[in-house]
Order: structure tokens, then sequence, then C-alpha cells
């Protein structure tokens, strides 16, 4: 995959990710608005994050990170590539079947693991109720990342991309029906988490179908090929789990605060839509593009796609990181000020993006950064790093919660983030060229921060300037427009005029191959 194919496709999953981001917004707002930050929406925050983060821990981010890998070495060989991926098709249904029963059996202990400050009050029943009801949803969307790695490897990113549009759409049909005909919010919501995850593996398992990939339930048979696999994931797994150990702190963390873990939810929404539009979408494409180029001994094939992917990466999160941090009150009032989120959820839901917002490159170089590790097939180096970086956020959480509160869990985690690409990158000075920045990376770089402060002023003085507009009920929605455009504008403008970037990169990018 040459980089400016690599980057194009970047852009179709990111341009997926993006709608999904913007129904996720539209989801998160309807739930403000019905649930606030009540007991109701503390407790399905919790029971839905505990599928998502197994899900993480399985598939996502180390089954996959393994899996995805050795998939493009068998298509590029030509070996049997659709009977090794049946085989780990069928040995993550067996495990996963058997996991999702015991973890529902089990749910009260989940609860308390990961918000020990719900006991004793509504919200830890609550929680319980909605986690056995949605746990099964890791079984489904962990099948679902396995086929996706299938897709993405073969170069067909639209499908995958499209299942958590299809996701949020659902609890949005569903929130709606619960207000129409008087449905129990809640329970509404904790049903449809199954109902969406059926939907997901439909619609992914057709997909693969299509492209000749009939993945079929087998009966478990550990293969040598099964084995390298497991080999290979056994760190990633680790390192999976140390990440969800850092989420588990900063909720026990926000736990004991009321309303801090629904604060922390809403700001972790809008800090992914960035997260999710750039930094998961070029590690989504680069993953497989590095393992091909490496498996065919490409070295500068692949520092060429590093860095313009990185460069790429940058370019679209540094001023959106500066963006976060300096408008986060008005974003946040706008998006979610109404109903049952008051003053007081605004003002510390904006203060943790903020926050958030500053770690936000550091997330996004870690998924540009961590495949050059994957690719080949090392998985140890990473999870090293992760658990250095979990005694930093450990740390930092617990000993900052007396001074300032909840926000030491949002503070842990960006520190940690950073803290995590320090040792990303000092561990590929052993790789040689192949993991080098090149001159046109370092000569744009410096410009591109330069075209970020431009926007983060411009920005500074219309928040001032348009802060009883912002108020003002009618005309806050077209005067955070105004702001928006008017911020990307500005970075634009100065990156145009730093030559930060050129407008033939981009055409280059979005240009149709005949």
């Amino acid at each position: 995959m040459k980089p400016v194919r690599l980057i194009r496709s970047a852009l179709v999953v990111g341009s997926w990710t993006l709608l999904s981001r913007g129904a996720g917004f539209a989801r998160d707002m309807m739930m403000a608005a019905y649930l606030g930050a009540g007991p109701a929406a503390e407790a399905f925050l919790v029971a839905f994050s505990l599928p998502n983060m197994f899900r993480r821990f399985f598939a996502e981010g180390a089954f996959n990170m393994a899996f995805v890998p050795m998939f493009a070495k068998k298509l590029q060989s030509g070996e049997d590539a659709k009977g090794f991926a049946e085989d780990a098709f069928g040995g993550m249904l067996a495990i996963l079947t058997l996991f999702s029963l015991i973890g529902t059996a089990l749910m009260p202990w989940l609860v308390w693991a990961m918000a020990a400050g719900f006991a004793g009050d509504e919200r830890f029943v609550l929680a319980v109720l909605y986690g056995r009801i949605g746990f099964c949803y890791i079984l489904f969307i962990s099948l679902v990342a396995l086929i996706s790695g299938v897709l993405n490897t073969m170069g067909r990113f639209t499908e995958a991309s499209f299942v958590p549009v299809l996701m949020n759409l659902l609890f949005i049909a569903a929130m709606w029906l619960a207000a129409q005909f008087g449905w129990d919010m809640g329970l509404t919501l904790a049903w449809t988490v199954p109902v969406a995850g059926i939907a997901q593996f439909a619609l992914t398992w057709a997909s693969a179908a299509r492209v000749g990939y009939v993945l079929k339930p087998r009966r478990p048979k550990l293969t040598p090929e099964l084995k390298r696999l497991f080999v290979i994931a056994a760190p990633a797994v680790l390192a999976g789990g140390v990440v969800q150990v850092n989420l588990l702190v900063g909720r026990q963390v926000a736990s004991f605060t009321e309303g801090a873990v629904a604060w922390l939810a809403y700001a972790d929404r809008l800090y992914q839509l960035p997260l999710g539009v750039v930094g998961i979408a070029i590690g989504t494409v680069l993953l497989p593009d590095l393992s091909r180029r490496l498996s065919a001994n490409d070295l500068e094939g692949s520092r060429n796609s590093l860095n313009r992917a990185t460069e790429l990466s940058l370019a679209l999160t540094l001023p959106a990181a500066v963006a976060l941090m300096v408008m986060a009150t008005p974003l946040i009032a706008v998006l979610y000020g109404r109903g049952e989120f008051g003053a007081t959820d605004i003002t510390n839901t904006a203060l943790a993006l903020a926050i958030y917002g500053a770690g936000l490159p550091a997330f996004v170089l870690q998924k540009t950064l961590q495949p050059l590790y994957y690719a080949r097939e090392d998985t140890r180096r990473p999870f090293r790093f992760a658990l250095i970086s979990m005694f930093v956020n450990l740390g930092i959480a617990i000993g900052l919660q007396p001074l300032i509160g909840f926000a030491a869990a949002a503070l842990a985690t960006t520190l940690a983030g950073w803290f995590m690409v320090l040792q990303l990158w000092a561990g590929t000075r052993a790789m040689g060229e192949a993991a080098r920045a090149d001159a046109r990376l370092l000569s744009r770089l410096w410009r591109i921060l330069l075209a970020c402060l431009v926007m983060g002023a411009v920005l500074y003085g219309l928040q001032i300037a348009l802060q009883d507009l912002l108020s003002a009920r009618g005309l806050r929605w077209p005067a955070l427009g105004l702001l928006v455009i008017c911020g990307m504008l500005s970075y634009f403008a100065a990156g145009f005029a730093l030559r930060a970037f050129r407008l033939s990169d981009f055409k280059s990018a979005l240009r149709r191959r005949g």
C-alpha cells in the first residue's frame, strides 16, 4: 500500500469514525438530557464499561495485534489464511462463551471492582442489573473485532468501520422509543447492548462472507499456528490488562465523588472524537500495511508510510488538542447543558475535558508507534512499557485524589499517556532507519505547532467576544458553530502560510486512482 493510498484508507476509516462519533454525541446528549449525571446514568456507564473493558483486553487491544500480522503474512505468502482465521474464530468463540457465563454470575464482584464507591446505594443495585443484561456483548463484539481484522487486512475498511455507527444508531432509536412509550430509560439502554452486539456481528460476518471468508464455528483445536498466536498474543493481552487497570483506577477514584463517573464519561466522549477519527483510523490501516512491508523487507517503504501517517496524525490532532483545552467550557455547555445536566456538571465535565485534551496527542502517537512493534511480532516490550505506565497512573491518581478530587483520574490518564509515548519512542531507536523521523516530518512539526498557537489565540479571543451569545438560548448553537469554523479557518490559514502542509498533500490523498 503506497503512502498516499494508506492515507486515503485512513481517511475512509476516519470518515466512518467521525460519523460514529457524531452519532455517539447525539446518543450522549439524549442520555444527558434524560438521565443527567444521576444514579441510572452512572450505573449504566459502569455496567456498559465492563464488556467494553474485557473486549479491549481480549480482542481489539490484544488478540488482534497478534492476529493481524500473522494473517497478513499468510495472505502475502499464499498459505491457508482462511483456515487460520477459522481456527482463531472457533477458539475465541469457545473461550468467550465460557467467560460471558462466568462474568454474568460474578457481576456483583465485578461492579464492586469497577466502582467500590457505589456500594450500599442505588447505583450498585442498578449497575449489577444492567451488567447482567449486557455482559454477553463481549462475546459478539470480540468476534466482530476478529472478523474486522480479516476485513481490514484485505483492504475492506468500510464494512468494519460502520460497526460502531450501527451501535449508536440503535441506542438513539431505543431512547426515542423509550421516551415515546414511557419505558424505563435505564433498562432500555441495558437491553440495547446485547441487541447491538448481535446486529454488529451479523453485519461483519455477512461482509466477510461476501469476500469469501465464511467463518464457521469449529471445534477448538490447538494447532501450531494457534500456539504461536497465543505466545505472541500473551504479552499483548497482559498489556491490554494494564490499560484496563488504568481505567479501573480512574473509575474507582471517580466513584467516591457523586456524579464524577458521568463527568469523566461525557468528557471522554468528546476527546475520543479526534482520537477515533485520526489515531484509531491511522493505527487500523498502518498495522496491516507495516506487516506486509516488513514481510517483504521493504524498509524504506515502511519508513515512508510511518512518517506520512505520523505527519497526518499530528496535523489533525494537535489543533484538536488545543481547541479542547481552550474552549472546553462552551463545548460542554452547548452540547450537554440541558435537562438534568446542570451548571456543576458543566464545570466539572469541562475541567476533565481540558485535562484529557492535553493528553490527546499522546494517545494518538501511541496508535502510530505501537504498530512498529506489533508488525514485528514484538508484543513483549509494549507490555513492559504499559506496565511501567500503569504504576505512573496509579501513583498520580491515588496520590492526588485527596488534593484535587476526581480530576486526579483524568490527570493521571494524561500524564501516563505521555510517559507511554516516551517509552515507545525510545524503544524504536533499536529498529534502525525504518523507524526514524525523516526530514520532511521534522521540518513540518514545528510549523504545525506554531499554527496551533495562532489558532489557540484566535479561539481564546473569540470565546470572550461571543460569551453572551454562547449562553443565550437559541443563539448558543450558531455561536459555537462560528467559534469552531473560525478556529478551523485560522489553523489552516496559518498552516498554509507557514508551509506546515500543502494543498497538494490533501489533493493527492483524496484523488481517485484510475
